[in-house]
């Protein structure tokens, strides 16, 4: 059975420090009130959007190949539905925590406002390494969390999608296991499925694709020629690679790359689309014919035009902010500099491009897709790129305009554009009852 619960008051004031670096959610609730303070927005809206709408736990009773039956925990974070149906993904991970799931969560609402897309934000997480998961068990498990959460899933309620841990097959379990229980196939109770089955061409590259968009756009205005300009990427997962891959493409030098194990690095450049994803085979950068190896940490210190961490969160900290030599940075993982190290980068005159604008295409053809099944009208791949360069640029202009005119930064003008479209949103649909 799953378990709804209002969620209390959250604590925001918890300082970083070199042996706790700050959660999702104190980092979210952090930039939310500096927003804030920027923003022409009712503080009773503000004070809402500090909590969840609602979080749902549930308990996943798995049972293994070996016949043994294991408690999973999972969770479903949604956090505010004023624009639209509740939208984000789900991840298997053994750090998963309910906290996170509520900070992730809120990231996706600013994500889906600053897109202008008609989503809200949500996120969900299970407790469970998905390594030591057989495909048999992963189904399984998959399957029973569609059905916990059936009450609070669907396509016009709550549509999640992949996250860390998950891909398309999954998605198409949950799918599956929704459509056998409502008696209908309903492809848009989720994105990120498999073509064959109403999911969009595309979308896998999609925020890998928007994060070389998105620094394409920003090169153009610090004037920094993308023929040559140097890129370090940290992590070669789908939005790493795929990002790597396109601004090499574009004429970008991508002197390094890495994953769990370590990076590789020539200052000659890259061919990346000779290194493999962790999508195609797992921990495969030190494969690669490289110069020299370096480690994840030396790769973030890499005297470089642009470098794109797109690998976890609160990999640039405190501890190693001074460090950092980057002439700008493009976040492409969800919340990868810290509240401490932002501060920082800006006291430097270091812009960093936030993640709710980067990696946001991965949600934007997401939207496409979920409009693809309701009209059951499949798009090319041709229009879905196109599709989405245009939403990333039209996102692009109106945090511009904002950086521009409030002379703030890149972080503050995005959440700026976010937050005063969820608050109009709350101001014209007012309080019920």
């Amino acid at each position: 059975m799953s378990n709804d619960a209002d969620h209390g008051s959250v604590d925001s004031t918890v300082n970083e420090s070199p042996a706790e670096p700050e959660t999702a959610l104190e980092t979210a609730l952090r930039q939310l009130d500096r927003a804030a303070t920027l923003a022409d927005v009712d503080e009773d809206i503000v004070e809402r959007l500090r909590h969840p709408a609602r979080v749902t736990r549930v308990t996943l009773p798995l049972k293994r190949d070996d016949g043994r039956v294991d408690p999973i925990v999972g969770y479903r974070a949604q956090h505010d539905s004023v624009r639209g149906p509740f939208k984000g993904g789900i991840r298997y991970h053994p750090d998963v925590t309910e906290e996170e799931c509520i900070g992730l969560g809120m990231w996706m609402t600013w994500k889906c406002a600053v897109l202008n897309l008609p989503f809200g934000g949500a996120k969900g997480g299970v407790v469970v390494n998905p390594k030591k998961l057989s495909l048999k068990e992963k189904e399984r498990l998959t399957r029973r969390l569609a059905q916990e959460l059936r009450d609070v899933v669907g396509p016009n309620r709550d549509i999640p999608a992949p996250d860390m841990g998950t891909d398309a097959q999954t998605m198409a379990w949950f799918m599956d296991a929704y459509s056998m229980q409502e008696g209908e196939t309903t492809p848009g109770v989720v994105t990120g499925k498999p073509p064959a089955i109403g999911g969009s061409v595309g979308r896998a590259e999609a925020p890998g694709y928007s994060v070389a968009i998105i620094t394409e756009l920003a090169a153009d205005y610090y004037d920094i020629d993308l023929n040559g300009m140097t890129v370090a990427v940290q992590g070669f997962g789908s939005v790493g690679a795929n990002a790597a891959r396109k601004l090499q493409d574009m004429g970008a030098t991508i002197v390094s790359v890495s994953d769990v194990n370590g990076a590789v690095y020539n200052p000659d450049g890259i061919d990346t689309h000779n290194i493999l994803s962790h999508e195609e085979k797992p921990e495969a950068v030190l494969e690669y014919d490289a110069p020299s190896i370096i480690s994840n940490d030396e790769l973030l210190e890499l005297d470089v035009d642009v470098l794109i961490p797109a690998a976890i969160g609160n990999v640039i900290t405190v501890d190693n902010v001074d460090e950092i030599k980057a002439d700008m940075i493009v976040e492409g993982a969800n919340g990868p500099t810290t509240s401490g190290a932002d501060v920082a980068l800006e006291e430097r005159d270091i812009p960093v491009i936030p993640d709710i604008v980067a990696n946001a295409g991965g949600v934007t053809v997401s939207y496409f897709e979920w409009l693809q099944d309701i009209s059951r009208r499949k798009w090319t791949l041709e229009r879905v790129e196109t599709e989405l360069e245009s939403e990333m640029a039209k996102a692009w202009a109106s945090v511009v305009d904002v950086h521009e005119d409030r002379s703030v930064t890149w972080r503050d003008a995005a959440y700026t554009v976010a937050l005063e479209r969820v608050a109009a949103a709350h101001n014209i649909r007012g309080l019920w009852p």
